[in-house]
């Protein structure tokens, strides 16, 4: 009656070893996908402060270089920055590696009746368009509608004054 029953014990023990290595390679394997998953949203949170800080630093060249969008507008393709809006901004390095962080260019909005025309602006009306470049793997971009109102003198004899203050000259 012994030899029939010998070696079953050892059978059972390589049965549960071998449940208990598969439950711990599932648990290491969530784990690790969890741990991945929080690395891509941070890097995609990271990303998107790098946009926001290339459209910062764009908006005050967009604006004092009005006469320079004709003509820099991105209309299809792979988008390049324009020369005078990469001079201007200087330095795209945000964390002092050496490396361009984000890139910007500009596009016109949807501003023509009947058939659009990307690289022509009728109302004054663009966007800027922020792209980081610094994460490879989670690229994000931040655009803008600005409008340019030209700027002018302003008289403190004109109606509502310089401030719109009613007619109290």
């Amino acid at each position: 009656m012994r030899q029939q029953e010998r070696g079953s014990a050892m059978l059972v023990t390589m049965i549960l070893v071998a449940a208990l290595l598969a439950g711990a390679a599932v648990i290491a394997a969530m784990q690790m996908a969890s741990t991945r998953g929080s690395d891509v949203t941070r890097t995609g949170m990271s990303a998107v402060y790098c946009a926001e800080a290339g459209l910062s630093a764009a908006r005050p060249v967009v604006a004092s270089n009005y006469a320079s969008w004709a003509g820099t507008f991105y209309t299809s393709g792979t988008p390049t920055e324009p020369t005078w809006l990469s001079t201007g901004i200087g330095s795209h390095d945000l964390d002092g590696d050496g490396n361009a962080d984000f890139m910007v260019y500009i596009k016109d909005n949807d501003d023509e009746i009947g058939t659009n025309n990307p690289a022509v602006d009728n109302d004054l009306r663009i966007f800027i368009v922020s792209r980081c470049i610094k994460y490879g793997e989670t690229i994000k971009e931040v655009e803008e509608l600005v409008t340019y109102s030209g700027g002018g003198t302003c008289y403190h004899s004109q109606s509502g004054n310089c401030f719109g203050n009613n007619n109290a000259n």
